[in-house]
């Protein structure tokens, strides 16, 4: 939902013959951009369960290995000198055990820190994409700056032939004022010729004095 369909795959297969959950296409730098969706979801749930604090340290210790396993994993299979960028995202698609591994596992988030694996949730993974769609748009921009470049001087070479039309239409308009006036005179006279004419008492001889 966040980024146009040509950035990303789903189930991309990789050149090792692994395949992510989907690989994001970014530009050179970072490059292409694995995520892989791990969840330790039963190690989890045993560690809410616990009901002694031997059960949640057992199985705190089990999600650990597990999360730690996933980043292994990851850093291992996703991260691709020459294919992939430097890092890759591991998807934990629950607020709650993204939680559990920042406030009680600090380690793991170190470890997976080293390996350039960044652990994100739903919350952060949109804020990441966020970014992601930014990066997409200053690209694009980049892109398409020469087309920009190209358009905005047309507009300009077409603002002066406007100014030129404008002008002229200017002088055009001052010439047909000046007729008009001309016009308005000759009307006038013929209109008190008119009248003048109209005046004139047809009983009236002219060759008679008069009285």
């Amino acid at each position: 939902d966040a980024l146009p369909p040509n950035a990303y795959k789903f189930q991309a297969t990789l050149s090792n013959g692994r395949r992510a959950d989907c690989l994001l296409h970014l530009p050179n730098p970072p490059g292409p951009t694995v995520i892989d969706s791990k969840f330790p979801l039963e190690a989890y749930r045993l560690v809410v369960a616990a009901t002694t604090e031997e059960e949640k340290k057992r199985h705190s210790k089990t999600f650990e290995r597990h999360v730690a396993s996933h980043i292994e994993a990851i850093a291992t299979r996703y991260i691709i000198p020459g294919e992939t960028s430097e890092n890759a995202l591991m998807f934990i698609p629950a607020e709650s055990i993204y939680a559990q591994i920042h406030c009680e596992h600090q380690d793991l988030v170190k470890t997976a820190f080293r390996k350039r694996v960044y652990i994100v949730s739903p919350s952060t993974l949109w804020a990441t994409l966020n970014t992601v769609t930014a990066i997409f748009r200053d690209v694009k921009m980049k892109e398409q700056s020469n087309i920009i470049q190209k358009e905005v001087l047309a507009i300009t070479t077409d603002v002066e032939r406007l100014d030129i039309r404008i002008a002229s239409l200017q002088k055009n308009y001052e010439s047909m004022a000046d007729d008009f006036r001309r016009i308005r005179i000759s009307t006038d006279k013929i209109l008190r010729r008119a009248s003048s004419i109209d005046r004139l008492d047809p009983t009236n001889d002219p060759s008679e004095p008069a009285k």
